[in-house]
């Protein structure tokens, strides 16, 4: 009890920058468009991808200036850590993979 207590604690979270990608119709491959930025706070990529997962899906967290489709598989997230690298990940249907940079086009 006391080490999980001790684990919450000593787990710092920290702040990412993230950018969702989108096409302009579902299903396409080509043509990726930048349709919302947002900072995130989260533990590791995977409290991130989790936490974008349930903003854009479900309808009382969406943000008001977001008019874009709910979060589906091909959309692409750019995790930003500025001086550490640009991480890309694609939804698919076994969840989020990473990718390399080159598919965003």
């Amino acid at each position: 009890m006391i080490r999980m207590f001790m684990e919450k604690i000593l787990k710092s979270t920290q702040c990412y920058d993230v950018t969702l990608f989108q096409t302009p119709q579902f299903g396409q491959i080509k043509g990726y468009r930048q349709v919302y930025r947002l900072t995130v706070n989260g533990e590791d990529h995977d409290d991130v991808l989790a936490e974008v997962y349930r903003i854009f899906n479900v309808p009382d967290l969406v943000p008001k200036d977001y008019d874009a489709r709910y979060v589906g598989t091909g959309d692409i997230l750019l995790i930003d850590e500025g001086r550490y690298g640009q991480f890309f990940y694609r939804l698919s249907p076994d969840g989020w993979e990473r990718i390399h940079r080159m598919h965003v086009r």
